[in-house]
């Protein structure tokens, strides 16, 4: 009999620690209660773990089709021979999608299929700083007021990398497909409900960050105003709000149709290196539209004329209106 242990977290609306167990060798019946533990809690931190790579897409697998699986989350190039080179600088774009990430989001929300769950695995970490903080969007939802839940319920929002890497450290990509991030920075914006239905709980929640822009029906201030008051009231309460403080071996998972999530900063010129796991979502729910499909224009046009804004707004950012040359 299994002697596994889900803890809530203390103070928190969302999110347990699951001591007791190896998740290298778990039997069906114990990934069921974890599986229903995920679902209720929306996140579940694994202390003592100590995940390879190959163990982290074996794990993720079980939840489904991986978007990717095993990829080092680091600030060095790993090698073939699993040796690491040197720290990436932080003009180039490796780094700068880094930067980007700590500030709130839900992942692949940019790409036509948006991700259903999330993992990280802690391997080296510096010693201050670097941590993952998650933040409830089903809890930030319930409590709303009634006249806001009104407002929302059908309105959605695009979402796209080249918006928020602009509009939040005054990066601008390449939106030309191309190269290692072409996956990234492919110059479309996908549109999704402010409002999610949790596709296995039933349960509805929020659905924003960094990605989102431009709400169809609203003037530009308006949905810029909108966005920032729905993100500032889920993470304005601190039960709504975990941080992560890694220590080596951990393993975090979260559903990211519920959760989001940021990096926080740490001194870049230390090694950090967690493994990252990414399950794709079901296509039945978690599917906007295609490149090809015919309403994937309104995206590109609703993109490029905010870009074109951001274009003068952002040089007083971190990089200031720039593009990466390497």
């Amino acid at each position: 009999m299994s002697n596994m242990q889900i803890i809530p977290m203390t103070g928190k609306a969302f999110g347990a620690t699951v001591n007791d167990v190896d998740l290298k060798d778990l039997s069906d019946n114990d990934f069921a209660i974890l599986h229903d533990a995920f679902l209720n809690h929306g996140f579940l931190l694994f202390p003592e773990q100590h995940f390879a790579e190959v163990e982290s897409v074996a794990f993720g697998e079980r939840f489904g089709e991986l978007e990717f699986g095993g990829l080092p989350m680091a600030n060095q190039q790993k090698h073939r021979d699993g040796t690491f080179g040197e720290i990436y600088d932080l003009q180039s774009q490796m780094m700068r999608t880094n930067v980007g990430n700590e500030t709130w989001h839900t992942d692949s929300t940019y790409k036509p299929i948006s991700s259903k769950v999330a993992m990280l695995s802690a391997v080296v970490i510096p010693d201050e700083g670097g941590q993952t903080e998650l933040a409830d969007l089903r809890a930030g939802y319930d409590a709303l007021d009634q006249q806001t839940k009104e407002l929302i319920s059908g309105l959605s929002a695009f979402h796209s990398t080249n918006y928020s890497q602009a509009n939040d450290i005054g990066d601008f990509p390449d939106t030309n497909g191309e190269g290692a991030y072409g996956t990234v920075y492919h110059g479309e914006a996908y549109l999704r409900p402010l409002v999610k239905i949790h596709p296995e709980t039933g349960r509805p929640n929020l659905f924003v960050g960094r990605h989102a822009f431009g709400i169809p029906g609203l003037s530009r201030a308006e949905s810029r105003a909108l966005i920032r008051s729905l993100l500032e009231h889920v993470v304005g309460d601190d039960s709504r709000v975990y941080t992560n403080n890694w220590a080596v071996g951990d393993t975090l998972l979260w559903d990211n149709r519920r959760i989001l999530h940021r990096a926080r900063p740490y001194d870049y010129e230390k090694p950090r290196y967690l493994i990252g796991t990414r399950v794709a979502g079901d296509p039945a729910s978690e599917l906007a539209y295609y490149p090809e499909d015919p309403e994937a224009e309104a995206g590109r046009k609703a993109l490029t004329e905010e870009l074109e804004h951001l274009r003068s707004e952002t040089t007083d950012r971190r990089y200031g209106a720039t593009t990466a040359t390497f």
